[in-house]
């Protein structure tokens, strides 16, 4: 006789789903092979993505990249949920700072399976780009063009990931709300954090002007916000 699995024994398809009673079980009963399970899919979908973002590069620059963007998401996961513990409490919602660390992970494993799900795209797109050549004009434009579709994915699956959890959140707190301010603390959080590790952390991509290296010399100069500035405005100079 053929028994169907139950929604815990299908823990990915809890996660993705943003089942709120699920979601909710797993925040009060953490165990062990949930972190493990949350960790691998960070590991496999971010690292996938990481590669695809840096072979436009190098092959060299792709391992490298498949290193740093895991280890990204997990800092930001540490940093965010020492915040969130703080700021959830201010804004209506009494969480632990082990629910807080559980409910961040919880959304950057989605934002992680997302990210795996697009690196074929990704890495369709950096085949089918020019790739690094002597004419400065070229490759400046595909690094550019490159760099701001890997902005537009990340935003995106961040963003999904978030609002797969704004369900679990109003069970929590019992007020829409007080669960859309909790959500946009978290969003904030995660941009102003994650964005700037991933400046301090470049080359993703890799500059077309400089060697491939694990870590810049001058890896604390400057910001994100000015990087993508800067990329928009040649984007759509009308040079």
């Amino acid at each position: 006789m053929t028994t169907i699995p139950s929604r815990e024994a299908q823990p990915i398809s809890v996660l993705l789903r943003g089942d709120p009673d699920s979601l909710r079980a797993w925040l009060e009963h953490w165990d062990s092979r949930r972190l493990a399970l949350c960790l691998s899919i960070i590991l496999g979908g971010a690292g996938l993505y990481g590669a695809a973002m840096g072979y436009w590069r190098a092959p060299r620059q792709a391992v490298f990249v498949a290193i740093k963007f895991p280890l990204i998401i997990m800092l930001t996961t540490i940093g965010n949920a020492l915040l969130n513990a703080m700021l959830a409490p201010l804004l209506g919602l009494n969480l632990s700072l082990r629910q807080s660390f559980v409910a961040v992970l919880m959304s950057f494993t989605i934002a992680s399976a997302i990210l795996g799900s697009f690196s074929p795209l990704a890495a369709f797109v950096v085949w089918n780009v020019p790739p690094l050549s002597s004419d400065v004009k070229i490759s400046t434009g595909a690094y550019t063009m490159i760099q701001l579709m890997h902005v537009a994915v990340i935003a995106f699956a961040g963003v999904v990931a978030n609002l797969r959890l704004v369900q679990l959140l109003r069970q929590l707190s019992r007020s829409a709300a007080i669960a859309r301010r909790v959500l946009f603390a978290w969003l904030a959080g995660n941009l102003f954090l994650g964005s700037q590790l991933s400046w301090i952390c470049r080359p993703f991509i890799g500059s077309p002007g400089l060697k491939v290296q694990f870590l810049r010399p001058d890896a604390f100069h400057g910001n994100f916000d000015e990087a993508v500035f800067r990329s928009l405005t040649w984007a759509f100079s009308p040079d």
